[in-house]
């Protein structure tokens, strides 16, 4: 049995990129997603958000992702998925965790690239978002195991295969 989150989190979404509006059953894939990856951290990370709190996706399009990877990482590219904690450091988290922003073309080719199902390579990027609101992070060698080891096992529980699998967890620039 899938655990459940103790209390709700709200989920704001905002489609800025009709490409997004194809996506059958965009809104129940995120609600799933979300919901797995908070009741993993609550219950198995001990990880407390206050009731209440919400948490910002945002469908976006490449050239927009592009945009604010630029201005605030410095990378003038763009990326399948962003995140924008509002206090990583909280305890307990909330009541505002921050911004998760998608692009759709990135998104996209990278689940043709890898030979995935969309639904199953956007529920990853969601889950990877939050926990990115919850200050993991993947720029050292053991924030990165540690990350795809939560990554792995809130996919495990939502019967959705280990995208890592055959590979080395590798740091990776924040």
């Amino acid at each position: 049995m899938r655990p459940q989150p103790t209390i709700p989190l709200e989920k704001d979404c905002l489609i800025e990129a009709p490409q997004w509006e194809r996506i059958k059953d965009l809104q129940v894939l995120i609600e799933r997603a979300i919901n797995q990856a908070h009741a993993y951290c609550e219950q198995q990370e001990g990880i407390d958000i206050l009731p209440g709190s919400e948490v910002s996706l945002v469908f976006s399009k490449d050239d927009e992702v592009r945009s604010l990877n630029a201005s605030h990482r410095g990378k003038d590219k763009a990326t399948n998925v962003l995140s924008f904690p509002i206090d990583e450091e909280a305890d307990p988290l909330g009541p505002l965790l921050g911004d998760i922003v998608f692009a759709f073309e990135t998104v996209e080719r990278e689940a043709k690239d890898m030979d995935l199902a969309f639904s199953h390579h956007l529920t990853h990027l969601c889950i990877h978002g939050f926990l990115h609101l919850l200050g993991y992070d993947h720029i050292e060698c053991d924030e990165a195991e540690k990350m795809e080891a939560v990554e792995i096992a809130i996919l495990a529980f939502l019967g959705i295969e280990n995208p890592y699998a055959g590979s080395d967890p590798i740091a990776m620039p924040d």
